[in-house]
């Protein structure tokens, strides 16, 4: 697996009891150094109009709304044909996701979602699978009759924004396309709150399997909150779903305030962890925060300055490895917290769409990293516990921050390339525990 900076190498290739594993061992042999993600097919259209586009289309600036796909075609010709178009781009949080962890890890990620059946050059399906990662393994998509979900964000003269989605074949995904042998083979399977808002759809169906059958064969789970009003709409639903299916939590803070009622992160972090085994929560200007368990006698004090917020010390214990915590005899909860990479970026930013789901990207690979080794090399101390992370929770955040950093700096919520092996901006001690 890659790592960016200056990573020691005995920390990420496999050595035996008394020698480096053979140059010649195969690792691409492996069958669960990859993950999983349920998507609802998305193209972002971003177009710039006027108040008369908006008035044509009864659309209120700055509001969002689901249009029918009649109407939302309307509108894209319209756009099209007036020259409007400032961009489009395939999207999707976990879209998103699994694109970065391909481009991180230059290796296999799975999605499971509905395209559709007639692909054309050109059209929004094919532009969305030329446009992502060549591994990520879209073998398993569904065909169906129907066009691609459409999200419109339309840019007024003001900078207002307006958003309408046509949903397309979003939602159409079967339960009989969930393949359980990918899932079983599988680091981790990763869902959104998104995919459970309708439960009359097939892909509620669908991603109920999915995650009984991860559940199972102990796949870890993982779950991106998505959007605030869902989460408060249906909020003793997704506890009662989290507790039961999920291993980690990533959300932003209005999402956690959604779940758990907390506006302070440690706090949310900590409600949150009664619910799950691990949670990710990233705070805009103010950094992002991983919180997890650790069996007492496994965890690991910090070699750095203590700080005390909300929960004093939090952060003592931030040298550890996540654990589940029934498999700990004594539960802590650990915690972490970076400040934005170096700053932040430099110029300004345009859109911070994405920059959650490339710092989930980075965790989701230390969590395959572990897998991977685990396969290799089972008898190593490194997995004498039952672990979540290859890596502890302090170096995760600057693994994440320094990925979210790099979809900042380019304004766009994918990366478009790897990150560099040695960072000329760093000292060499950043990357070395």
């Amino acid at each position: 697996m890659k790592f960016p900076g200056r990573r020691k190498s005995q920390h990420y290739f496999p050595v035996g009891e008394n020698k480096r594993i053979p140059l010649e061992t195969d690792f691409a042999s492996e069958e669960n150094t990859y993950i999983v993600g349920i998507e609802q097919l998305i193209v972002d259209i971003e177009a710039k109009v006027d108040s008369a586009c908006l008035d044509k289309y009864k659309l209120t600036k700055g509001q969002s709304v689901v249009l029918d796909d009649k109407t939302i075609e309307d509108i894209y010709n319209d756009l099209v044909a007036s020259g409007k178009i400032a961009g489009e781009f395939a999207g999707g949080t976990i879209g998103n996701t699994l694109h970065n962890y391909s481009v991180l890890s230059d290796g296999r990620s799975v999605c499971l979602a509905a395209i559709p059946k007639n692909i054309m050059v050109g059209d929004h399906a094919f532009k969305y699978i030329c446009t992502t990662n060549s591994h990520v393994d879209f073998s398993y998509l569904q065909p169906c009759e129907g066009k691609m979900a459409r999200a419109m964000c339309l840019v007024s003269e003001d900078g207002e924004r307006t958003f309408a989605l046509g949903k397309g074949i979003m939602n159409e995904l079967s339960e009989n396309y969930i393949p359980e042998d990918v899932i079983k083979n599988s680091s981790c399977l990763l869902i959104t709150s998104y995919l459970l808002r309708d439960e009359k759809a097939p892909m509620f169906n669908a991603t109920m399997k999915a995650v009984r059958i991860a559940k199972e064969l102990k796949v870890p789970v993982a779950l991106t909150l998505g959007t605030s009003a869902l989460i408060e709409e249906k909020n003793q639903f997704f506890k009662d779903f989290i507790s039961e299916y999920v291993t980690l939590i990533a959300m932003n803070e209005k999402e956690a305030k959604a779940f758990v009622g907390e506006t302070d992160c440690l706090f949310a972090l900590d409600k949150t962890l009664e619910y799950c085994h691990m949670a990710f929560l990233t705070a805009g200007a103010d950094g992002l925060y991983l919180a997890g368990y650790v069996d007492k006698k496994a965890a690991r004090e910090t070699k750095d300055k203590i700080h005390s917020k909300s929960i004093p010390k939090y952060n003592k214990y931030e040298y550890s490895r996540c654990m589940y915590k029934d498999d700990c005899e004594e539960p802590i909860k650990i915690f972490s917290h970076i400040n934005p990479y170096m700053g932040g970026p430099g110029k300004q930013i345009k859109n911070t769409n994405g920059a959650g789901d490339a710092a989930l990207s980075a965790l989701l690979h230390d969590v395959t990293a572990n897998c991977f080794h685990k396969s290799i090399v089972p008898n190593s101390p490194k997995h004498i516990y039952r672990f979540v992370t290859y890596s502890s929770i302090h170096q995760i955040c600057k693994y994440a921050n320094r990925v979210s950093y790099e979809v900042l700096s380019h304004n766009s919520p994918r990366l478009s390339r790897s990150l560099p092996i040695k960072e000329d901006s760093l000292d060499e001690g950043y990357w070395a525990l």
